[in-house]
């Protein structure tokens, strides 16, 4: 880290430093000292920039160059590239660290310009080919440019020609320089590539993910000797939110915890007593988000030392200690104004040193133990961020779940709170509040207002006057003045670790939340301004339009060579095709697929991309599926995978796909993909638990010497017995059940309230050998929890209990050849079983003979005789309730249970009537079961033979009961 270039690239550049760094060159020293101070413009024209880029050449001569390169954005990297092949060796390192300086410049001059404001004082066109005579044409190849795998940028991206300069420059080959500083930029750029295409693609992760390994490396591996603590914070709240857009939250959350452990931050969500409307008269549990800073920071953003006789700032600009600072300037935060809801949560005093909590009051840290919840310390911005991106990977997974929306709101009324000491941090809580208070009746009208408000402000503040493409959007509050917004530096001071959105990607949310709430022409309004036609063409597809929708695409993909307005007949033959086609046309073909249900579209949408739009073949791949033909459906799923082999979904559905065709090797081969991709697909791994009992069980392969080895062995004389030729390995027929009970495992535990899934881990479980008992009666349990309400005592597999029964009767735990005895006081399967009996399966019990039986035999075995008399006594009623079988209206092996069912209870009778009663308050006493054993026995053989006697009188039942009525009277059973 000595290198001070490698220096300011890490560290330098994103710093409200007043003293910047000096690099012995006055012109290197001018050109750091603008970027740092946010003056893009003195950079882009600069004279090494007007050598750089040309865009000092004459409009002949650049033309003639822009033609021969092909293009502005070849143009560049070609120039970029004679700059350096043209440079000694001595001045190489800081040329290119100008060159890079540049790059820099452009990507955040494009972000100043589309996503945090405010203006630009420049005209970007002006700066970077201010000679160009076809600017908008420049500005379509910039457009292509960004294309990537057949997916499209948005058509009017407002100054693109900065970004592609950016990304020339950042991802040029002929920069040698070994700066860790330049990967990160390059991380940079490839994520805001990603960003403004409409689909994630493979290219540009792979990009990512390669250079983020090397900067997790470089600065978070070994001692992290020479990177400072802010180094590593930002980089692990990049790493993180790029894992949130790939939806990898998993991994993003331990980026975040790392990121709190770094910065030293102390937080935590717990509960406390307060009121939450206007008219509550008693306190309840409300959540709060306790929070601390390692350390506490000016306005300036740098650090203090804690707690000194200085005083310390409050969130409202007020000093404890000291003299009053000045408050920072901040976005609009809007006021609920509800008749019922308070502004804020009104915490009680007496809750305030108990905690009770989420988070026990035990475990909290020392230093949160102490905090006023009304009243908090301010937070570092990047601590902030990171419960803001905490807030953000709770929702990825279950946004419109209450009790994430619950758990989520917490950590942005922190932030918001605190009121931030930066405007984009500041900015970002108020869009994830936003979001979270759409669904709620009583907040989605501030939820929808901030969000315009939000849109407004950007808009504002990213607007030259005059310079609008896409015209002027109304707002409904005034702009700030200049002193009451921020200032460019602190704007761009957090944007990459926030992934703030685009103009018009705040614009698209605001226009989805109105189609949420029935606006459908104001969304209509917001898409049409934008020249977003796709969408344009969805929200009318939605509103059962398919005509207009139809319209609207095929005016973007056709031309009408007599003029006028598309045919309303829907005929094709009297047009052509746009030429070049527009830069979305493979979606616009797609949407008109989905539309018409045409797979010839899809086709198109292939063949214009030239093989590249993998979404063409998903959706050729779903069509096929539809009609059931799976082999084509395989092929079109196939196709799209080669374009791009990192889509969840599409491993998902090629599973599927020859699950259908019962191809078992092909799907465990696609679902083992689909979960590798997302580990917390919970319907991946239960197919992969599918494909793999289906798959058949093979010895593996031989594995024979190789020519070498056998010559060696030759040379050496060895015999056979020796040196074996084939190298055996054991053959384990249930490896394919075992492998699909783990995964039936990792799915049940991810979609815990699916009780199919746990009905396939019963069955699986019990199909193993030995079966895998715990996880049998586990699986019971969660079905009786989920089914039992509805299906009653019908949800529990009897044929599965009476194994796991009969099981533990005669098995003994500890392996001994004793014979089995229960032991309460011990842990294990017997007391698993137990218990299931107890709280689960006997409370349930209303009609099942069965269930009763196997309750009778588990009390016997435990030795209570009582209990075992008395779940007899239910099985004999459970079969002799059922209606008709004394009439002859059920078959006789109806009647035939009803008999087995009788003796069965005068042999209990017999058998257990004349014991001592073990349980209850009789135990010890010797009070006998039943006394009267005999006269119960008695009745219940009348009984059922008084009621069968027209019908069944004759049959072999009914001389049974004969022969067991005539025992009792003559006193022969029970002597």
């Amino acid at each position: 880290m000595a290198d001070p270039f490698a220096r300011f690239l890490l560290s330098g550049i994103l710093t409200q430093d007043p003293s910047p760094e000096s690099f012995g060159d006055a012109a290197v020293d001018s050109l750091a000292a603008g970027l740092q101070q946010g003056r893009f413009g003195d950079l882009l024209r600069s004279d090494f920039a007007c050598e750089l880029l040309g865009s000092c050449l004459d409009a002949e001569s650049f033309g003639f160059e822009l033609e021969r390169e092909g293009g502005w954005v070849a143009f560049v990297a070609g120039r970029v590239r004679r700059r350096l092949a043209g440079t000694t060796s001595d001045r190489r390192a800081s040329v290119e660290f100008l060159t890079v300086l540049m790059g820099i410049a452009a990507l955040h001059a494009f972000l100043q310009s589309n996503v945090t404001g405010p203006p630009l004082s420049f005209p970007a066109t002006e700066a970077v080919f201010p000679q160009a005579a076809n600017v908008e044409g420049i500005r379509r190849q910039c457009l292509a440019s960004l294309t990537v795998e057949g997916v499209a940028p948005y058509e009017l991206i407002p100054d693109v020609e900065l970004f592609c300069l950016a990304k020339a420059i950042l991802n040029s080959t002929d920069l040698t320089g070994e700066w860790a500083g330049l990967r990160w930029w390059r991380v940079r750029a490839n994520i805001l590539h990603q960003r403004l295409v409409s689909e994630r693609t493979a290219t540009l992760r792979a990009e990512i993910y390669k250079d983020l390994k090397f900067l997790e490396s470089e600065i978070l591996g070994g001692e992290n000797v020479g990177h400072s603590q802010d180094q590593r914070i930002r980089l692990l709240l990049e790493m993180a939110a790029v894992d949130m857009f790939y939806d990898l939250d998993a991994s993003a959350r331990v980026s975040l915890d790392r990121a709190a452990r770094e910065s030293g931050f102390e937080f935590a969500i717990t509960g406390l007593l307060g009121k939450r409307t206007k008219f509550q008269e008693r306190d309840i549990s409300q959540l709060v988000v306790f929070a601390r800073s390692a350390a506490t920071f000016d306005d300036a953003d740098r650090v203090l030392p804690p707690a000194t006789e200085a005083g310390i700032q409050e969130a409202d600009g007020k000093s404890t200690n000291g003299p009053p600072l000045p408050v920072r300037a901040k976005p609009q935060n809007l006021e609920l104004n509800d008749d019922t809801l308070l502004e804020s949560i009104s915490f009680s005093q007496t809750s305030k040193s108990a905690l009770p909590a989420i988070q026990d009051s035990s475990s909290l840290p020392p230093a949160l133990t102490s905090l006023d919840p009304s009243a908090q310390p301010p937070l570092r911005p990047l601590d902030s961020i990171i419960l803001l991106s905490l807030a953000n990977s709770i929702t990825n997974h279950s946004p419109d779940h209450g009790l994430t929306r619950e758990e989520t709101l917490p950590y942005a009324t922190r932030v918001l709170d605190d009121g931030s000491t930066n405007w984009q941090v500041y900015s970002q809580a108020l869009l994830v509040r936003s979001r979270i208070e759409k669904y709620k009746a009583r907040t989605k009208e501030r939820g929808l207002l901030q969000l315009q408000s939000l849109v407004d402000q950007v808009i504002a503040d990213t607007t030259i006057s005059g310079a609008e493409p896409t015209g002027t959007a109304s707002t409904f509050l005034p702009r700030p003045s200049e002193a009451e917004s921020a200032t460019v530096t602190e704007r761009l001071m957090y944007v990459h670790q926030l992934f703030s959105p685009t103009r018009w990607e705040l614009e698209m949310e605001l226009a989805s939340r109105w189609v949420d709430l029935g606006g459908m022409r104001t969304a209509l309004e917001i898409f049409e301004r934008l020249q977003m036609w796709a969408e344009v063409a969805l929200c009318w597809a939605a509103a059962d339009r398919e005509d207009k929708a139809i319209k609207i695409t095929r005016n973007q993909l056709f031309t009408f060579p007599k003029g006028g307005e598309a045919d309303e007949d829907g005929s094709y033959e009297t047009w052509e095709e746009r030429d070049p086609p527009p830069v979305n046309a493979p979606r616009l073909w797609c949407i008109m697929g989905d539309i018409e249900q045409n797979p010839a579209f899809y086709e198109r949408a292939w063949d214009v991309s030239k093989g590249r739009y993998a979404r063409a073949q998903r959706s050729l791949g779903r069509h096929y599926f539809s009609v059931r033909d799976y082999s084509k459906s395989e092929e079109a799923y196939m196709k799209s995978l080669k374009v791009n082999g990192l889509d969840h979904g599409g491993w998902f559905a090629l599973g599927c796909t020859r699950l259908e065709l019962e191809n078992w090797d092909g799907a465990v081969e696609a679902f083992s993909r689909t979960v590798q991709l997302d580990g917390q697909d919970a319907e991946g791994w239960s197919n992969l638990a599918t494909a793999l009992l289906r798959k058949e069980a093979k010895p593996p392969a031989q594995k024979t010497q190789s020519s070498e080895s056998a010559k060696r062995a030759e040379e050496d004389e060895v015999t056979d017995d020796e040196a074996p030729s084939v190298q055996r390995e054991r053959f384990d027929p249930e490896r394919n059940k075992k492998d699909a009970l783990n995964a039936l495992r990792r799915a049940a535990g991810l979609k815990f309230e699916s009780w199919r899934i746990w009905e396939n881990l019963l069955t699986v479980a019990a199909s193993m050998r030995p079966p895998a008992y715990a996880d049998i009666v586990n699986a019971m349990k969660r079905i009786i929890d989920l089914q039992g309400p509805s299906q009653g005592d019908k949800c529990i597999d009897i044929d599965i209990l009476e194994h796991l029964v009969r099981h533990i009767i005669t098995t003994n735990e500890n392996d001994s050849d004793s014979p089995p005895v229960y032991d309460p006081s011990k842990p294990g399967l017997h007391r698993l079983v137990i218990s299931l009996f107890e709280k689960d399966i006997i409370p349930l019990i209303t009609a099942s003979r069965r269930l009763y039986q196997l309750a009778a035999k588990l009390s016997l075995w435990r030795k209570r005789p009582a209990s075992a008399l008395s779940f007899t006594e239910k099985a004999w009623r459970a079969a002799i309730v059922r209606e008709g079988w004394e009439y002859g209206s059920l078959e006789e092996a109806q009647w035939d249970e009803v008999v087995d069912a009788t003796v069965e209870l005068v042999d209990a009778y017999e058998s257990l009537g004349s014991m001592e009663t073990t349980e209850g308050l009789g135990a010890g006493t010797g009070e006998l079961v039943a006394k009267d054993w005999r006269f119960k026995a008695r009745s219940a053989v009348r009984g059922v033979r008084g009621r069968a006697k027209e019908r069944w009188e004759g049959t072999r039942g009914w001389e049974r009961l004969a022969e067991v009525g005539e025992g009792l009277g003559a006193g022969g059973r029970g002597k």
